[in-house]
C-alpha cells in the first residue's frame, strides 16, 4: 500500500471529528499562510493536502479560484460540500494531478513531512507552480516550544507500531531546525523569500472534545490501531490532565512555522 493510500485511511477514519474539531485550531496558521502566499482576489491556488478544505474555503472567501489535493477520499467529501465549485482531487503529494505551471500560488500546511518522499513531494509543489508564483509550506516549531510535542509525543510514542525498516526520519519535528523550511524550499528550486512563525494553540472546550479532536489525527489513529482505542485514550487522559484550565478547557501551547519561496 502506498504512503498517501495509509495516510489517507488513516486521517479520513474520522472525518467529521477532524473537520469539526481539529482542523480549527490551525486557523491562525492557514492566515498567515494565505498572506504569506498573497492570495487575493483572482488568484489560482492550489493547496496540497487539504484535509477537509478550511484553508481551501478561507481562499475562496478572499476571491481566490480554488484547486486542493488529499490522500484521504472522506476528508475530500466534506470538503467537496464546502466548496462545491472548486476543483478536489484525491492523490499523493509526490505525483499530483496537475499540469506544470498551473497555479499562481500552492500551500501545504502540515503535509510535506508526511510524504514517503519529502524531496519528491516539494518538486512537485516547485512544478505546478508558475514562474514568479509563490509556494509556502510549514512544519511544527522547535519542540521546547510546544507544548503538545513535548507533552503528549512521549505519551504516545510508546503505542505505536515500530517504524519500517529503513523509513527516512520525518514527521512533526523534521523541518523544525532553524532555516531548514527555507532550505527545503530552495533544494526545490524554489528562491526563499520569507519566513516566520505563527502561535497556534490547541484549544478543546472540555476533555472528551480534546479526545475526539485528537484521535482524528493520523498518528495518534495509527496509535489506536497498533495499541488499542482504550490504551492510546488513557494516554490523552492523563496528558490533558495537566493542561486543564479553571473553565474545564485543555490548553496547550504551540508555534507552528511557515516558509515561502518564488519559483524563477
Amino acid at each position: 500500500m502506498s504512503s498517501a493510500m495509509i495516510q489517507g485511511e488513516l486521517w479520513g477514519a474520522r472525518a467529521h471529528d477532524y473537520a469539526s474539531y481539529l482542523e480549527q485550531v490551525s486557523l491562525p496558521l492557514y492566515s498567515a499562510v494565505l498572506d504569506a502566499a498573497q492570495v487575493v482576489p483572482g488568484t489560482e491556488v492550489l493547496d496540497v493536502g487539504c484535509g477537509a478544505g478550511l484553508l481551501a474555503l478561507l481562499a475562496s472567501l478572499r476571491g481566490a479560484t480554488v484547486a486542493a489535493l488529499d490522500a484521504s477520499t472522506s476528508l475530500l467529501e466534506i470538503a467537496r460540500q464546502r466548496l462545491p465549485n472548486a476543483d478536489l482531487r484525491q492523490g499523493d503529494l509526490a505525483t499530483l494531478p496537475f499540469d506544470d505551471a498551473s497555479f499562481d500560488a500552492v500551500t501545504a500546511v502540515n503535509s510535506i513531512f508526511y510524504a514517503a518522499d519529502m524531496a519528491d513531494a516539494l518538486r512537485e509543489l516547485s512544478r505546478v507552480v508558475r514562474p514568479g508564483g509563490r509556494v509556502v509550506i510549514t512544519a511544527w516549531g522547535p519542540p521546547e516550544r510546544c507544548e503538545f510535542l513535548t507533552s503528549v509525543m512521549p505519551a504516545i510514542s510508546p503505542l505505536m507500531p515500530p517504524p519500517p525498516p529503513g523509513a527516512a526520519g520525518g514527521g512533526p519535528r523534521a523541518l523544525a531546525a532553524p532555516g531548514a523550511l527555507a532550505a527545503a524550499l530552495e533544494q526545490a528550486g524554489l528562491r526563499p523569500l520569507d519566513e516566520g512563525e505563527v502561535a497556534c494553540p490547541f484549544a478543546f472546550p472540555s476533555p472528551e472534545i480534546s479526545w475526539r479532536a485528537n484521535a482524528s489525527a493520523g498518528p495518534n489513529q495509527m496509535a489506536i490501531r497498533h495499541s488499542g482505542e482504550d490504551a492510546v485514550r488513557a494516554a490523552f487522559a492523563k496528558v490533558d490532565s495537566a493542561h486543564v484550565r479553571p473553565d474545564g478547557s485543555i490548553h496547550y501551547e504551540n508555534i507552528f512555522l511557515w516558509a515561502a519561496g518564488k519559483r524563477p
